[in-house]
């Protein structure tokens, strides 16, 4: 950034100096400057610098800047992505406990497919038990968990710097709820404040991996036992890039990610695209259960994007062959998150986090599962009315990323894979890690997350209910055009309960139920 900002400054001073300076020094000042101009018309990789030397550098200064340009000068306020001004500015104000209310009605065009609604009382409910929280585990689970409704979603260390994780963790632990670690590991910081932990393992298995890379049960029953550890994650896709592995370089393999992650310092540290530890559904939920005997009966999920339907349903089906129960299932919504992914990848592959929570949702509600297996959602929420409507389709409590991501200071300058984020969150350049003060930010956290969940209480009491838990599906609206609109289990199938072991070909996905196998995740042909 200073290499580019330094050939207009000095251009400009060149210019100045040459109405006062002796002649000799202006000399002296544009020598450098010519000597760059003769580098950029001799080389050979640049067309716009061998064509226009010099002058053409300038072009680098403002691409450096056209993200913040653009946020701060160009957007209004419902412009902006992944977030748009107005999702952000009420992530900022309730971390930092500000005013959050908005004057002179709402900005939204009513008639068009951005807004949609939820369904008031006449008769709101005064009270609600507002320190309810959602138990789980199954009958199988010896040590259940009570989530909260709102908590923190998968995000490594190694993707976030160490203060980020710390200051997460430290809000996770003042509010009373869970810290997901994301596939990197359970590091030393997110251990110093002692925050609830969702250790969620990917294909790499780190933290618990031998030296092939392979899954290790000791060394994840040693770290399993931790009673920090609350819940345990099985990481079968990802939003930002579901199907995809990962690689860290090697030259971003540090000392302390190394020792998190049980990989060579220095070596690139490579995320498979598909486990090893398994390979079929029946597989996966035997794993899963090998886990809750190895963790001493901690609940066990999966998190998954929702790619092929069948896959879904296999797992469904596995469960009912083996009598084996998934504790939970988090959805994530190809929205993305934090992490870098192809282009490819991030546009054209994956369920969005709707249709994905209504299938899954679908799915357990279908094969009778649902009073069992909890069911999350995680996917670009960061407001109560989010909350809600993922509550309306079917999600037990719902996790953050990115708005926790602004809590801690993120001006969304997408500069995430790059190690060189401004604000410090994500980057594991100290220099810059060091303006993100964790007690200050981790307050923010905890404010941000009490606020939301706050005003999804506010919310399920205006609808007239005791609990958002009560909210269904024919409470939430959405357009279809300007003209019309409808509830959205007239516009979305919502399955009864047991309605696919009782006549699956009675429902929309039956061709996805009968490809389904509990032996394979191929279809059935």
């Amino acid at each position: 950034m200073l290499r580019l900002i330094a050939y207009p400054i000095l251009i400009v001073a060149i210019a100045l100096a040459g109405w006062w300076a002796p002649a000799r020094w202006t000399l002296l000042l544009w020598i450098p400057l010519l000597l760059v101009a003769i580098n950029d018309s001799t080389q050979r990789h640049h067309s716009l610098r061998r064509n226009f030397p010099l002058i053409a550098r300038i072009r680098w200064l403002f691409e450096e800047l056209r993200p913040f340009l653009y946020s701060y000068i160009v957007e209004g306020p419902l412009d902006g992505r992944p977030f748009a001004r107005t999702e952000r500015d009420i992530v900022y104000a309730r971390a930092k406990g500000e005013l959050d209310s908005h004057p002179f009605g709402t900005e939204l065009d009513v008639y068009s497919d951005e807004y949609e609604w939820m369904s008031h009382s006449m008769a709101p409910a005064p009270h609600a038990d507002r320190a309810q929280r959602v138990k789980v585990g199954t009958e199988q689970c010896s040590q259940p968990y009570d989530a909260a409704l709102l908590n923190i979603s998968a995000m490594s260390f190694g993707s976030l710097g160490a203060n980020a994780i710390e200051a997460l963790n430290r809000g996770a632990k003042l509010g009373g709820f869970y810290h997901d670690t994301g596939e990197g590991g359970f590091s030393p910081y997110h251990r110093i404040h002692g925050g609830d932990i969702v250790w969620e393992l990917g294909s790499g298995y780190f933290g618990c991996r031998d030296d092939a890379g392979r899954f290790d049960p000791d060394r994840f029953r040693d770290r399993a036992a931790d009673d920090q550890i609350r819940m345990i994650e099985i990481k079968l896709s990802q939003g930002a890039k579901p199907g995809h592995g990962g690689v860290l370089p090697g030259a971003k393999v540090s000392a302390e990610i190394a020792a998190t992650r049980g990989v060579p310092k220095g070596h690139d540290c490579v995320s498979p695209a598909t486990h090893s530890a398994f390979a079929t559904p029946i597989e996966l939920v035997e794993w899963a259960a090998k886990l809750r005997e190895l963790s001493g009966g901690k609940p066990v999920g999966i998190k998954l994007c929702v790619g092929q339907p069948h896959e879904v349903y296999a797992v469904m089906k596995a469960m009912i062959e083996t009598g084996i129960r998934l504790d939970y299932i988090v959805v994530d919504g190809a929205e993305g998150g934090t992490g870098a992914a192809p282009i490819e990848f991030s546009n054209s592959l994956g369920m969005p986090l709707r249709e994905g929570l209504i299938f899954v949702r679908n799915a357990l509600v279908g094969c009778g599962l649902k009073d069992e297996v909890k069911l999350a959602a995680s996917g670009k929420v960061h407001s109560g009315a989010g909350l809600a409507m993922n509550c309306a389709l079917g999600a037990d409590w719902s996790n953050a990323a990115r708005a926790f991501m602004f809590t801690l200071g993120c001006v969304q300058s997408l500069k995430c894979h790059t190690d060189k984020c401004p604000t410090g969150v994500a980057t594991q350049d100290p220099g810059r890690q060091r303006g993100l003060v964790v007690e200050d930010k981790a307050e923010r956290v905890r404010r941000f997350q009490a606020a939301t969940v706050s005003a999804l209480w506010d919310i399920s009491c205006a609808m007239g209910l005791d609990s958002p838990w009560q909210i269904r599906p024919h409470h939430l609206h959405e357009r279809l055009n300007s003209a019309r609109s409808d509830s959205i289990d007239r516009i979305y199938k919502f399955y009864d309960r047991g309605v696919l072991l009782d006549d699956p070909d009675s429902v929309s996905g039956a061709r996805y139920w009968a490809m389904a196998r509990a032996n394979s995740f191929r279809a059935a042909l």
